[in-house]
């Protein structure tokens, strides 16, 4: 068991605690931004200096955290019964948070939901709004993220977006006053690093005949449309038979209707499913990759083509939700459904030629833009004017 770690003294820092229960198990996009959040936290350098108590909604496992958090993160906190605390919080303003994890000024909840307070300031963080636009894409536990979000904001707390793009949306489709939602851009999730442990086998082995691969990389669920990129490799097969494709990430809701595009695929042979890869292996595979196919029908960021563009991979990715504004001239942009377009940018890039180089040093500069020191200002800003409001009983 790893021992939890105490707060130190705080001195004239602000004192938040930041929901981390995203970092427990195979963390998704949710988890690589809280630990990302927490380690640019966890510096100290933000204008005001933040001191943050890391905590896990769980019974059991909340032990592991310590060991997953960056030092200089407080993970002191008595044990929540995930169950009977989400079905308590979704009726009721009860019981706060700090019954749990002490007092604090601010609050953070980083997954749509933010615990009930009983003085701190609130925070919540909404990644995108698939589950209002896209309903058909969600599973059912997720369809009551809106309500919670609203509920948050009626009782004071403030919103945190990852794009622009998502932060107008909540204004508009969720009636959030403009001056309560902040647009905050993440970092980039630090790889480890090229080429595998020792000793450790290859990642990925490629089908007989290929030596390069079209990678994507995500949860497989509808919202990332695997099925249209199967389809667009079925029109790029026949023409470069040494090329494969490579879909890493587990399997989520939906995931049947992946399963029967590749079965239904005449190359079929030739797409690789490794599942879910830590984060060694999906370095290997990422820098290896010929190109990054992103056919989202909706993001609110996109951690993998910036991770791409960073490697020095080129990407395609389709233009959906806040896709454009993250991606910027860094990656080439199709229509979000395109199946023609999808098939023809990736058949262009791997045709190579100066076009792409000039594609890797545009993505390459536009991904050094992007850094968690500069999400932790934001949010400590964010963090800072909430507290202030929560100070003078500003809850409009």
């Amino acid at each position: 068991m790893t021992p939890e770690r105490s707060a130190p003294s705080l001195g004239d820092r602000l004192s938040v605690g930041v929901d981390a229960t995203p970092l427990l198990g195979n963390p998704t996009g949710v988890g690589a931004f809280c630990r990302g959040a927490l380690e640019g936290l966890a510096d100290r350098t933000t204008t005001p200096p933040v001191e943050v108590l890391a905590f896990a909604i769980s019974w059991r496992r909340r032990q592991q955290l310590t060991a997953l958090v960056p030092e200089g993160v407080s993970t002191r906190q008595r044990a929540m019964p995930a169950r009977p605390l989400h079905t308590a919080w979704s009726r009721y303003a009860w019981p706060p948070v700090e019954w749990f994890i002490g007092r604090v000024d601010v609050v953070h909840g980083t997954n749509f939901v933010v615990p009930p307070t009983s003085r701190a300031a609130r925070v919540v963080t909404v990644h995108d709004l698939t589950v209002v636009l896209f309903p058909e894409l969600c599973d059912p536990p997720t369809l009551r993220f809106p309500d919670l979000v609203r509920r948050a904001v009626a009782e004071g707390a403030w919103v945190h977006t990852p794009s622009q793009f998502v932060a107008d949306q909540v204004v508009e489709v969720l009636s959030v006053p403009a001056d309560r939602v902040r647009a905050v851009h993440h970092g980039i999730p630090t790889l480890p690093g090229p080429g595998p442990a020792p000793g450790a086998p290859p990642p990925i082995r490629l089908p007989d005949g290929c030596d390069r691969y079209v990678l994507a990389v995500g949860t497989i669920e509808p919202r990332k449309d695997y099925p249209l990129l199967v389809a667009a490799f079925d029109e790029l097969a026949g023409v470069h038979r040494s090329v494969a494709l490579v879909v890493v990430g587990a399997d989520g809701w939906g995931s049947d209707r992946f399963a029967a595009a590749v079965e239904a695929s005449p190359w079929s042979d030739r797409i690789v499913r490794p599942g879910y890869l830590d984060d060694r292996d999906l370095d290997t595979v990422l820098r290896q990759a010929a190109v990054l196919a992103y056919p989202s029908r909706y993001e609110g960021f996109g951690f993998p083509p910036l991770q791409a563009m960073a490697a020095g991979v080129p990407v395609v990715a389709t233009a959906a939700g806040a896709i454009p504004e993250v991606v910027g001239d860094g990656a080439m942009v199709v229509p979000a459904g395109d199946r023609d377009g999808l098939a023809s940018a990736l058949g262009e890039v791997l045709d190579g030629g100066v076009g792409v180089e000039g594609l890797v040093a545009r993505g390459l500069h536009r991904s050094a833009q992007f850094s968690w020191d500069a999400c932790a200002a934001g949010l400590a800003e964010l963090y800072s004017d909430a507290h202030g409001g929560a100070a003078t009983g500003d809850h409009r």
